[in-house]
């Protein structure tokens, strides 16, 4: 978590305030606040003043200057026991206690920029077979951590977590933060200075009753590009997100059909099919922009 993370859940804690209240107080998304309150991003300057504002009607003569307090100082300014609050561990490190977090963050500079843009899935609807949906989700690198975040939006539910590039893949670790599943995946990355269009297997928890454990296809394709106001994508991620994310019959084609659903195990490998649900190159749709030799003129 960051310094001000830290402070944010403090006042959180001390006043009583819910992330959910908080969000609609301010009228942001509540995922904003959450990640705030996790320390991917910090509130902009604006929305702090807004959030100094609410915290001071809950503690008189509260300043933009109190957020600068230690936390101590900051815990008895609010009315709280400065004694309870422990301070931040300084060996702290944003992000994944992942062993290779260096290299994940150093391919991100690299190569992050390929990646980031909003994009439009398709995959299998596991809770009714032979129906497709499309998530609407945003890729950006994070100024904090360096790594690529990971927004998704389907009907209604939102999904968080981070596209780390290697070895030419993307390796996906994300959290449904409204029913709290993990979700999980490896795409196959592209060369492009910009990634079209991205495919491979995500795996998760179907939402029923036994939150059984389901692997599948799943593509991305590019539907936009960061607009570079990151108060402005964040608003047209919302945008996409709230759009019906069912596939509406026959708007799927067939050759995409056949590639998100494929037939597996040992019948299917007697015919020259495959074993185990896969994702090779060699049938990826994976690719950067379509190269077009400029025409000729005389």
């Amino acid at each position: 978590m960051s310094e001000f993370s830290d402070k944010f859940t403090l006042a959180l804690k001390v006043l009583n305030l819910s992330r959910g209240r908080l969000a609609a107080d301010l009228c942001v998304d509540k995922s904003i606040v959450g990640r705030w309150a996790n320390g991917t991003v910090t509130p902009s300057g604006h929305n702090l003043a807004r959030l100094t504002t609410l915290v001071a009607e809950r503690a008189p003569g509260f300043t933009l200057l109190d957020w600068d307090r230690a936390l101590p100082d900051l815990a008895a300014r609010l009315g709280a026991d400065p004694t309870a609050v422990a301070p931040p561990d300084p060996e702290g490190l944003p992000g994944l206690p992942l062993p290779i977090l260096d290299q994940l963050v150093a391919t991100s500079a690299l190569r992050g920029a390929a990646y980031e843009g909003f994009f439009r899935s398709t995959r299998p609807y596991v809770l009714n077979p032979g129906r497709f949906l499309h998530d609407y989700g945003m890729i950006r690198r994070d100024e904090t951590t360096g790594l690529l975040q990971l927004r998704m939006g389907t009907g209604g539910t939102f999904c968080e977590g981070w596209m780390m590039p290697l070895h030419n893949q993307l390796v996906c670790i994300a959290a449904d933060v409204t029913s709290g599943a993990m979700v999980f995946g490896i795409f196959n990355g592209v060369a492009a200075p910009k990634a079209e269009v991205l495919d491979g297997l995500a795996m998760g928890s179907a939402l029923d009753v036994g939150r059984t454990p389901t692997a599948f296809v799943m593509m991305f394709e590019r539907i936009e590009d960061l607009s570079g106001d990151r108060e402005a994508d964040d608003a047209r991620f919302l945008e996409f997100a709230a759009r019906d994310p069912l596939a509406p019959e026959g708007s799927i084609p067939p050759e995409l059909q056949a590639h998100l659903v494929r037939d597996i195990g040992p019948a299917e490998l007697a015919r020259g099919g495959d074993w185990l649900l896969q994702m090779p190159l060699i049938r990826s749709l994976a690719r950067g922009p379509a190269y077009r030799e400029p025409a000729r003129t005389g």
